[in-house]
């Protein structure tokens, strides 16, 4: 339908509704009494005005390419390299070796004898045209150079009187295909001077499973200009400089060979490289190992077999990759030195370093107590140990959370209460978590003490002959007491003011300096001639708290972790 066909159709809908209001009170005579004319006008003219409206026209949507934080995660070297930055243009800056273009904008400024200023476009011949001059060529010139080309055209004309200033104020806007393994091939506007990257990066960046960030070509007229490789960027900094013009092509290649690195490298990722093979040397040069690492695990994935090599790191020139290798690099070191300290009563140095598989009889020595040691007490306190003893405490407390979690009620008040001892559990259990055992091993009465095996970061601690008993836990005054060999461990307890009332006098361990430790009740302490607990300087008295909860089976396995917890830690958690 042409546009006067639809011009004339709209002008007689409205002479039409014109007629029907200005006619609709003389109608009004004519008409039965109560109808309003005006009123049903209105609503026909409405109706044929629905009624013939155009159609909208359809949206166009355009290809959405989702965020760089969306996309999927790969792990191939530059894949985070286009994430928008460089798409977001700011201000031009132009460099001196920027030659000047068709369509680019030159400001020029006379004084003295003539005045002239103006902002002048380079023609389709490469001029610029000055009043009293005339033509100008700048095309190709350098923009350090054009100064100097601008006036000397002056001078030829105006040799003295008259001054000149040229700068280049704008760069010509340029339109740019980007074609190839890119994620949104197509045309995209800039300037002459706008990056490759940040075509690239409009473009939503090079697409890392398929293109090539070795071989990004720039295409005029058919012909190859540049041919830039992108890793020079990413791993030194170094990026060509392009000048683009209107209608160039930015072309990614499809994606070379890869290996994959993993491992203990700084740079971790899938590599491109140009050829049949690269060497371990070069991929190195890209994968940057870490200092620790000593070999690499080449795994062959091309063929019909599946094989696994492993090299030094010093055989690194005679090892080739293939496409599709995967490398680990990896810490293949023999330990052979640990590194002991001692604490405690002596006079000998703090550290000591050792060789591998070093004995504990090889370190007593060269240490040199003092008077005030307590040698038959020696604590050696280990990190693997201590790593154990958090790992079962762990596994004691995941097993009471769930049967907290999963206990069955019969009733509905059974069932609330069950709800609220299972909320002080849990409370309790993630205060347990946070305990740390101390990793003590019982050494003082080993009979082959001397030819124990240290490990390194082990600390072997002297204590003092104090002549001390600590008494803690569920009593009213923990305190420490001064050892008095008449005293039963129940007299001790009173001189730290008896038990509370949510102790367990069932439950109270006696924890030795040497690691071991007695468990009694307060029954069999009453008198000191009890012969199965011998008090010593250096004791600690643990009073356990008693475990008030209404499920046997859950008064059963607190009562066990926190017995563990107390033999691991010398610390009493009650619930």
């Amino acid at each position: 339908m042409s546009a006067i066909t639809r011009t004339n159709k709209a002008m007689k809908r409205f002479l039409c509704l014109i007629f029907l209001l200005v006619s609709a009170p003389l109608l009004a005579q004519q008409l039965p009494p109560g109808f309003d004319a005006t009123a049903a006008a209105t609503e026909y003219a409405k109706a044929l005005a629905a009624k013939k409206a155009p159609e909208p026209a359809p949206k166009i949507v355009e290809p959405v390419v989702p965020p760089p934080e969306l996309r999927p995660p790969t792990d191939v070297f530059g894949a985070r390299l286009f994430t928008g930055s460089f798409a977001n243009r700011g201000p031009v800056q132009f460099n001196s070796d920027y030659a000047i273009a068709i369509g680019d904008q030159v400001q020029v400024r006379l004084w003295g004898g003539f005045d002239y200023e103006a902002s002048l476009t380079v023609d389709p011949q490469g001029n610029i045209f000055l009043p009293n001059l005339g033509p100008v060529k700048v095309q190709g010139v350098r923009n350090a150079d054009l100064q100097r080309v601008v006036e000397s055209a002056v001078r030829k004309v105006f040799r003295a009187n008259v001054q000149c200033y040229a700068n280049l104020a704008a760069a010509q806007a340029v339109r740019v295909f980007v074609g190839g393994f890119v994620l949104r091939p197509g045309l995209y506007q800039g300037t002459s001077m706008d990056s490759l990257l940040h075509y690239l990066d409009q473009a939503g960046g090079i697409d890392p499973e398929h293109g090539s960030f070795l071989n990004v070509q720039i295409k005029r007229g058919g012909q190859v200009r540049a041919e830039v490789n992108l890793y020079d960027f990413l791993l030194n900094g170094r990026l060509q400089l392009i000048q683009f013009a209107d209608g160039d092509v930015v072309f990614v290649s499809p994606r070379k060979n890869t290996v994959r690195v993993t491992g203990i490298a700084g740079n971790a990722n899938r590599f491109e490289f140009v050829g049949e093979q690269i060497s371990l040397v070069e991929l190195s040069q890209l994968a940057r190992p870490g200092a620790q690492a000593t070999h690499v695990r080449v795994t062959r994935n091309s063929g019909p077999m599946r094989n696994i090599e492993y090299y030094p790191l010093g055989q690194a020139a005679e090892i080739q990759l293939r496409n599709g290798d995967d490398i680990e690099y990896s810490a293949d070191k023999k330990p052979g030195t640990i590194t002991v300290r001692v604490e405690g009563e002596h006079q000998s140095p703090q550290e000591y370093v050792l060789p591998y598989g070093a004995r504990l009889g090889e370190l007593m020595q060269r240490i040199q107590p003092t008077e005030q040691a307590d040698m038959a007490s020696l604590q050696l306190y280990r990190q693997s140990v201590k790593v154990r003893q958090k790992a079962m405490l762990e596994t004691s407390l995941r097993s009471l959370e769930a049967a907290a979690l999963t206990a069955r009620s019969a009733t509905g008040a059974e069932a609330s209460l069950r709800k609220q001892e299972a909320e002080l559990l849990l409370q309790w259990v993630e205060r347990a978590r946070k305990i740390e055992p101390n990793g003590q091993v019982q050494i003082a009465k080993a009979a082959s003490r001397d030819s124990l095996t240290l490990e390194n970061g082990d600390v072997l601690r002297i204590p003092s002959n104090d002549g001390l008993v600590l008494v803690s836990g569920e009593v009213l005054f923990p305190n420490a007491i001064a050892f008095d060999p008449g005293l039963s461990t129940a007299a001790y307890i009173q001189r730290a003011g008896g038990y509370t009332q949510n102790a367990d006098t069932s439950r109270v361990i006696v924890a030795h300096r040497d690691g071991s430790f007695s468990e009694g009740s307060a029954s069999g302490w009453l008198s000191s001639s009890n012969p199965n607990v011998e008090m010593r300087p250096g004791d600690e008295v643990l009073v356990l708290p008693r475990i008030d909860v209404k499920t046997r089976e859950f008064a059963k396995d607190v009562m066990q972790i926190v017995y563990q917890i107390a033999i691991a830690t010398s610390v009493v958690l009650g619930l």
